[in-house]
This record gives C-alpha cells, structure tokens and sequence, in this order.
C-alpha cells in the first residue's frame, strides 16, 4: 500500500487539493516533457548515424501531438503558453509545473542531490516569469521507493535554495513512498509554482512589431532538458560521469553536466518593471525554434543572428561526440541561451545598463517561425 507523508510549511499542508477546479482564462500545456525512465529501453543508433533526441528515446512530435488532443479536449482553455493564467482582482494568478526529468539520473550515480531542488524551482519559476509574474510560492513532490531521510532532506533543500533565489517561499509539498515502484536509491519530483501580476503588467507579446530586438540571456549548461540524449551520447562514447571535462579541466564530467539551471527571476522582473518587456522566452524542450514562436504573434518571426552569442563548448562536445544534426542540437538544447526577450529599439541600451550580460540576439521580422540567418 502506497504511504504518503505531507508536509507542511509556514503552517499549509499540501497534499492532493479537494476543492472543485477553477475556470482559467489560459493553461499551461505548451510543452510536454517525454523522459525515458531508464537506459534500457534507449534505442542504439546505427553505427553509421548521428544520434538525435528520438533516437535517444525521446519524441518531441509526440509530445506536441498530445498537447493537440489535449486543447480539443479542452477548448475553453488557451493552452500552449508558459503558465496558466487565473484573473483574481485586478491580477491574474499565474501557474507552471515542471520536474527535472533524466539529469535525476546523473544525481543518482554521482550521489549528488543537493542542487537538483534548485532545478526543479528554476524550472517552473522561469515559465511564469515569461508573463510578469512574481513568484508567490512553490510545492513540490518527492516519490521514491524508500524513503532515505538524508538524501530526501539534500533534494528539499536545494528546492528551499531556489526558492530563496526566486524569493518566493516553498509552501508544502508531498512526499510518496511507494515501495516497487522504483528502482532502489531512485526518486521522481515535480515542481509547483505559482505568482502573480497586475492586469496592466501581464507581458503577453501582443505588443510586439517587426522590427524590435531579440536580447538573450546565458544559460548555465544543458539546463533540464535534452540529458536523454547527452546521456545517450556518454553511453556511445564510453564517457564515465567521472572522466576529466574536455572543455573544463578543473571539473569532472558529471560536475559540469550537473550544473545547476540559472533562475531569471530578479533579473527578468527588475528590467519590466523599469524598462518594460514586450516578450519573455524561456528557452527549454524544443529549444529557440519551438519556443519563440509560442510568444511572437501570428505573421511575424524572428531572425537568429547565427553566431552572434558564444555556444558553450559543452554543446560543441555534444554534438561532435554524437554526430548530433545541427537541426537536432537547436530543436534539443538551449545552446547557450537560457532566456530571450524582446524588446522596442529604443530600449536596447536601457535593458543592457540594467543587465549588461544581456546581449544581441536577432530581431523580429515579417515571416512567421525561427529561422538562423
């Protein structure tokens, strides 16, 4: 029989909400995160072929064929955004959920689990601060097996550091100890997070024009999505987690793939508030060609300047070692770029005072998609 623990913050239990859904003006739905469960059932490559995220186990045209049945399923809902979207008062409550699906693998067999909390929290604070939204608090949900107390109590505490960089608080959350379930020293989370924004400070792209500027921001590594196909690529090549780092002699590999996912939060919410954003892109599964187009209105399209940032030699790696088609790396991996955002002209220079780590990326023009010119 399955036992689950609730636990409690700042006086709230959390656990499986009992009160009746309510209507929301838009859902979140946008990209659905397809996660192999273990490297067995990855497919083997041809030895002649480059690998991709499909042939790692991972088909993103499945999973944007889901979210199809899902918005026929339901209609009401405007599903394909980065949060869903409740008005309350003259503010919407704004809603993401995510987890951190196989780089839990590489905590597993490097026995790190104190930084993969503050991936879980990145993860969903990111997308809701794509339209403005503060976070007000986190939930979180926590399955294994059996439940080791210690490496339990690592994984909540890099969910309250995340929480901490994105100042908002971890309000409850679920632990689930489901005995054969899964695998032995094993665990699965989910991540819950939930701001808010005044009505006249929604960022919903409606704005935006040709001719206005694409700035990005740096990621820290793969992020949270794409380890499928990275794990895939260590597995051809026979690289140990604990082999040097090609690109980084003073790490290991599993220390440089492990890296924590970069929380925008402050940034994002201070350059709106003084400056002014037009559109905000969190940059996850399906990479700049899938994501961009979910904020940019329909006729237009955006311009990549190709070469215009530094791509990490971590992807450079990548795609070398697994012959990765360089169409497969855009569709999989941020690339270096971790969030977008678009901007009038005018704002340019303003933006890059306040974040001068913010840099030229493209530009939106007539068209539609994302093409890299």
């Amino acid at each position: 029989m399955q036992q689950t623990v609730l636990r409690a913050s700042s006086g709230a239990v959390s656990g499986r909400p009992t009160a009746a859904p309510v209507a929301t003006r838009a859902s979140q739905r946008g990209r659905v995160a397809l996660r192999p469960v273990g490297a067995a059932i990855l497919n083997k490559p041809d030895s002649d072929e480059g690998l991709t995220y499909k042939k790692a186990g991972v088909d993103i045209d499945a999973g944007d064929e889901l979210v199809d049945r899902i918005k026929k399923m339901n209609p009401k809902a405007n599903i394909g955004g980065f949060g869903g979207v409740v008005p309350f008062g003259d503010s919407y409550l704004v809603a993401g959920t995510d987890g951190v699906g196989t780089k839990l693998k590489l905590a597993f067999d490097l026995n790190k689990h104190d930084t993969v909390g503050i991936d879980l929290v990145a993860m969903s604070v990111n997308d809701i601060i794509t339209l403005g939204a503060k976070p007000l608090f986190f939930l979180d949900y926590y399955a294994t097996g059996h439940l080791d107390v210690d490496t339990a109590e690592k994984v909540i505490k890099g969910i309250v550091d995340g929480c901490n960089d994105s100042d908002c608080i971890l309000l409850g959350g679920e632990t689930a100890e489901m005995p054969g379930f899964y695998q032995k020293g094993e665990y699965d989370l989910a991540g819950f997070a939930v701001g808010a924004v005044k009505k006249d400070k929604v960022i919903d792209g409606k704005s935006i024009k040709a001719g206005d500027v694409v700035l990005g921001l740096a990621s820290s590594g793969v992020h949270s999505n794409g380890f499928s196909l990275v794990r895939k690529v260590l597995e051809v090549s026979n690289t140990s987690l604990h082999a040097p780092c090609p690109w980084d002699s003073k790490k290991s590999m599993g220390e440089a793939l492990i890296t924590p996912t970069t929380i925008y939060v402050r940034k994002v919410l201070e350059l709106h508030d003084k400056v002014g954003l037009k559109g905000v892109v969190h940059i996850t599964g399906g990479g700049m060609p899938e994501n961009i187009p979910r904020v940019i209105p329909k006729g237009l399209g955006v311009n990549i300047k190709d070469g215009s940032w530094n791509v990490p030699e971590l992807f450079k790696w990548v795609q070398a070692t697994g012959k990765v088609p360089i169409d497969d790396m855009r569709r999989t991996f941020n690339m270096g770029v971790g969030l977008i955002m678009v901007v009038d002209p005018s704002k340019v220079a303003e933006v890059q005072k306040i974040a001068p780590d913010a840099f030229l990326l493209g530009e939106v023009v007539p068209g539609n998609g994302v093409k890299y010119v």
